[in-house]
């Protein structure tokens, strides 16, 4: 079994475009993984520990990653993966989880805009600027290297400018596509956005008011909170997964919801007009994690240290 840290994964290189590709390939056959819904365990503090297993026996791999979150601890979140061979049961690895969460989570936000947004979209508001939230600009950006984009960044402390120095660096020459404005409130984030990125990892509110959302938006919920008035107001909701947000408060109340999986599979309505306001509720699937981890094995060859837990060879061991 391999140890793979997270420079192991770092190291590797894998781009942006990869990752969406990966993301896509696991959305097309979904239906053939073995996905049972997060067990998560709440503690105080807005703590948590989350178990995510799946099973993907078209790829031989399976495996359980463990989430954590602590408000006391830097960065706050934290994950580990350990990776099976479905076949034999064999533990293949154990590797840091972070960079995996980040990327597929940004890869997957994408994917959502590249298939929900108005097709000429080009206005995007974005608040949460953290890793996640680079995530997704930085996938988005590689899928639209010629688009022109305005990027409107909430301000919060110096991160507003910390967020535009990393991706249009310090000469300001990097994206020449994307042209990066500061805004000073959610609302002015929401009102005349074609799409919505959000990456804010709490609040108690709504943002602002359902009716500050312009006909044709699609607002990306990437860490789901914030947007109550929108289910209720907004044409159309869509998630990754139905059985991880049955609970939500307005789940019976949606007027049309379905996953983003049978959208690009043919299996449900997608966007029909530029007029429809869409939400999209990603909660995260294991899917995506097994995909990406068992991808990093194979990519990482010799990389990584070997290790036994030397476990009984011996039916009768007692």
């Amino acid at each position: 079994m391999k140890v793979i840290t997270f420079n192991d994964i770092k190291k590797l290189n894998i781009s942006p475009v990869k990752c969406y590709e990966w993301v896509e390939e696991m959305l097309m056959h979904k239906n053939d993984a073995i996905l049972p819904a997060k067990i998560s365990l709440h503690l105080e503090n807005d703590a948590f520990f989350n178990v995510m297993p799946c099973l993907l026996p078209q790829f031989d791999a399976g495996g359980v990653k463990v989430i954590t979150r602590h408000l006391g601890r830097v960065p706050s979140l934290d994950s580990q993966i350990v990776l099976y061979d479905y076949e034999t049961g064999t533990p293949k690895a154990i590797m840091d989880g972070n960079w995996i969460t980040t990327m597929r989570t940004g890869a997957v936000a994408a994917h959502t805009i590249k298939t929900l947004a108005v097709k000429d979209f080009y206005e995007i508001g974005v608040m949460g600027l953290g890793n996640t939230g680079r995530a997704a600009m930085k996938v988005l950006l590689a899928m639209y290297p010629e688009r022109p984009l305005k990027i409107k960044v909430l301000k919060y402390k110096d991160q507003h400018e910390l967020y535009t120095r990393y991706f249009k660096g310090e000469d300001g020459k990097n994206y020449p596509n994307a042209e990066f404005v500061y805004v000073d409130s959610y609302e002015d984030v929401v009102r005349g956005s074609d799409v919505i990125i959000s990456a804010v990892t709490y609040t108690d509110d709504d943002f602002c008011s359902a009716d500050c959302f312009k006909e044709g938006v699609l607002v990306d919920a990437v860490h789901l909170r914030g947007f109550l008035g929108c289910d209720l107001a907004f044409d159309k909701v869509f998630c990754d997964d139905d059985a991880h947000v049955r609970g939500f408060k307005y789940y019976d109340k949606w007027k049309y919801h379905a996953e983003v999986a049978e959208v690009i599979t043919g299996r449900a309505k997608g966007r029909e007009n530029d007029s429809e306001r869409i939400i999209a509720y990603n909660v995260g699937l294991s899917m995506h994690d097994m995909n990406f981890a068992n991808r990093v094995y194979e990519m990482c060859g010799n990389a990584g240290t070997e290790i036994s837990l030397d476990p009984p060879t011996d039916k009768f061991w007692v």
